[in-house]
């Protein structure tokens, strides 16, 4: 028996920890985004520079993340937000632009302070490099990953949430992001990439309790490519990530702690054999249990609470007097 111990506590959003991973990031650039030269990135040529962006921004940015991609004769910038929510984020293409022009400023500045540098050590002393003629901005990826349940609408291109584009044209940025729809992608298809991400995101697709009868149609051989394929430090991270998806679809919870298990062990042929004989009306049953449970726990702390500050105030009262 391993000494595996099932982790409770894990931040709800997966995605900051599959997109971390560079292994698993590569995956996810080769099965999703079709331009040739990102088929054989290796992983020493992958950065990640998310901490220099995040706290740029007021808003809550955990899921979103930024690579510097070393390429032959260049750089490349990917910028990946995943966006889970059950409503559309109309905003995101101007989300996107905000993170297009942050990270070519911060390339500009890195670029010219480097330049200034080796530049003085020759006693020479020029113009910034970025004011030079020959000076080319890097390229910059922009992705979508979502995962939501409702169709995405938002605008691809920014240019089409300008008011009066079709005047003022020639002014206004144009680009478009790379949206990548989970949605659109069947459990046959996320199948056929027979890598780690994949098993990850068919997981993923599992939304209600019905869902998870669908996971005892994987085939048997895709299940041990699998059990070859993850490499030992990403067992925790997949494991971790297969519990979040599972208990969001109220699967039950001494199933998920055997999964989990069987995962960090590589015996994943028979890891989804309760599904079977998996009683949905129960595990609904227990699911709101389970919530109301937190909701009067939640109550009863607040309540507690304010009667503490009450008696807080009192005291103080009291003693002025």
């Amino acid at each position: 028996m391993s000494e595996y111990k099932p982790v409770h506590k894990v931040k709800d959003n997966i995605y900051i920890k599959i997109f971390g991973e560079t292994e698993l990031f590569i995956e996810f650039l080769e099965n999703f985004i079709p331009i040739e030269i990102l088929k054989n990135i290796k992983p020493e040529n992958v950065e990640d520079v998310t901490e220099r962006f995040l706290p740029l921004f007021s808003d809550n940015q955990d899921s979103d993340t930024i690579k510097r991609i070393n390429l032959e004769n260049s750089q490349l910038f990917v910028i990946s937000i995943v966006e889970h929510e059950s409503e559309v984020n109309y905003a995101s293409s101007f989300k996107m632009l905000q993170y297009i022009t942050l990270v070519l400023d911060d390339y500009i500045k890195e670029n010219d302070k480097k330049y200034k540098e080796e530049t003085e050590k020759n006693g020479e002393s020029k113009i910034k490099l970025s004011k030079s003629k020959d000076f080319k901005y890097p390229p910059v990826l922009p992705i979508i990953f979502y995962d939501g349940v409702s169709k995405w609408t938002s605008e691809l291109n920014f240019f089409n949430k300008v008011e009066m584009n079709n005047i003022f044209a020639k002014y206004i940025p144009k680009f478009e992001y790379e949206l990548v729809d989970l949605n659109l992608y069947s459990q046959q298809n996320l199948v056929d990439f027979q890598n780690a991400l994949s098993l990850i995101l068919i997981v993923d697709k599992v939304r209600r309790a019905e869902d998870i009868k669908k996971l005892k149609d994987l085939p048997k051989n895709y299940i041990e490519e699998m059990a070859k394929k993850i490499p030992e430090h990403l067992l925790r991270l997949f494991s971790d990530c297969v519990k979040l998806l599972l208990e969001r679809a109220n699967a039950p919870r001494e199933e998920i702690e055997s999964i989990t298990e069987k995962i960090y062990e590589r015996r994943l042929n028979n890891m989804f054999e309760f599904v079977d004989g998996f009683d949905i009306q129960a595990t609904r049953k227990e699911a709101r249990e389970m919530a109301l449970k937190e909701v009067r726990e939640e109550v009863a702390k607040e309540v507690r609470e304010e009667v503490t500050k009450e008696v807080n105030q009192k005291f103080e009262e009291v003693n002025r007097v």
